[in-house]
């Protein structure tokens, strides 16, 4: 009799922990609005019109690398529904895309939408509803704020970091230097402009020319012929591809030789130095965090053979010299990394939570050497940049890798 007794104890006991054991795996999934079962649904915004409508690749291969991930089954069983929207480079209308994505929509949260402008027409919108604005498409400092805004996040280095890196080479290479710096007329042009001036320091003097611009204009001949006229002997531009081709093409055109910097936004091979012209390109100093898409030397890289095999089957005929397939692959290699890593609480909060906790991570196409980490207190993923010069018709890199906390 008490060994029957013992048994059905033992019995009810596991039967017990059965139903406690798969309450608990129930409990283990928590969905906020976007995320079931079956799905995660993410929302975008992209120029694939306007001004910049050149970055509009960016979302084209972000769209193929998540369907990449569907077909290979998704993310832990759920499918990416990715719906991503043309703003036109207009920050009204991107936030009336925004309002959609998230109240008709009803996305889990808004992913490496693109522009300084637009981004910060709809950032207090999401933040106020608490819906993430995950690695934002622009290097604008204000979006590592966590304490002020902590539901936005950025990706790529911040434009002030970049300029002071700019700053410091230009003291250590040509201190005498006369500097006419071209900016667009916005957050993103006078980001990078503050950046630059603070790297120079007690050395502002170097700067003979600030010349503006507006997104707007057709054109920046004028401009580059004004600042010609100051006889400067660098050019530093704080520009957009478009404007960033019109400039060295310009420059090229009248026969003068400056020193030209342009911004790492503004380096792809194909939509700015060929259009350019690759003799009016020779000797433009840049710097970047990812690997060149056109560039041989990554032939056998390990990391290279997987975007270029992704290239192969869900982007055939893409243009590899567009380094805006190298962006768009590294940025949604990220974002399913985070969301791997929510596990079954795709809740807004958790998704932050792991935005958040990101430990040298290496997507295939970053430079050797260059890591993504954030916490709680720094939102800026990558922070480190390597100079480069255009010879030919490919970058070169040159130096050490240059962290943000030590720019020299």
């Amino acid at each position: 009799m008490p060994a029957i007794r013992s048994r059905a104890i033992a019995v009810s006991i596991a039967a017990a922990l059965s139903v406690a054991a798969s309450g608990n795996a129930l409990a283990q999934k928590k969905y906020d609005t976007g995320a079931t079962d079956t799905e995660i649904k993410i929302g975008n915004i992209m120029p694939y019109s306007g001004p910049a409508s050149s970055y509009g690749l960016i979302g084209k291969t972000e769209t193929a690398y998540f369907n990449m991930i569907n077909e290979q089954g998704g993310i832990n069983g759920r499918k990416i529904n990715f719906i991503s929207y043309d703003d036109g480079y207009s920050p009204p209308k991107a936030v009336e895309q925004v309002r959609k994505l998230v109240e008709s929509d009803e996305v889990l949260f808004v992913f490496n939408s693109l522009g300084t402008p637009s981004n910060t027409a709809f950032q207090k919108y999401l933040n106020t509803k608490k819906v993430p604005q995950l690695f934002v498409a622009t290097g604008a400092s204000k979006w590592n704020d966590p304490k002020n805004f902590p539901w936005t996040m950025g990706w790529q280095p911040s434009y002030q970091v970049e300029a002071q890196i700019y700053a410091k080479y230009l003291i250590k290479e040509k201190p005498d230097a006369k500097i006419a710096v071209l900016y667009q007329n916005d957050d993103f042009g006078k980001d990078y402009l503050k950046g630059f001036k603070d790297g120079l320091g007690s050395k502002g003097a170097m700067i003979v020319t600030e010349e503006s611009y507006e997104i707007s204009e057709p054109t920046v001949d004028s401009h580059i012929v004004k600042i010609k006229s100051m006889n400067p002997d660098v050019v530093v531009s704080f520009v957009t591809p478009k404007f960033a081709a019109q400039t060295i093409k310009k420059i090229g055109e009248l026969g003068w030789k400056p020193l030209h910097l342009v911004t790492n936004v503004s380096v792809s091979v194909g939509a700015v130095m060929q259009p350019a012209g690759f003799a009016a390109a020779q000797g433009v100093l840049s710097a970047d965090y990812r690997k060149d898409g056109a560039d041989a030397q990554w032939k056998d890289d390990a990391g290279m053979k997987k975007w270029s095999a992704f290239l192969d089957k869900y982007m055939p005929g893409a243009d590899r010299s567009d380094n805006s397939l190298i962006y768009g692959y590294g940025v949604a290699q990220t974002m399913v990394k985070v969301l791997q890593m929510c596990g079954d609480d795709l809740t807004r909060a958790n998704v932050m939570k792991q935005a958040a906790s990101l430990k040298d991570f290496t997507p295939d196409t970053l430079l050797p050497g260059i890591k993504i980490d954030t916490s709680a207190t720094d939102f800026a993923p990558i922070a480190q940049l390597r100079m480069m010069r255009f010879k030919g018709e490919t970058w070169e890199l040159f130096g050490d890798i240059i962290s943000a906390d030590t720019p020299e």
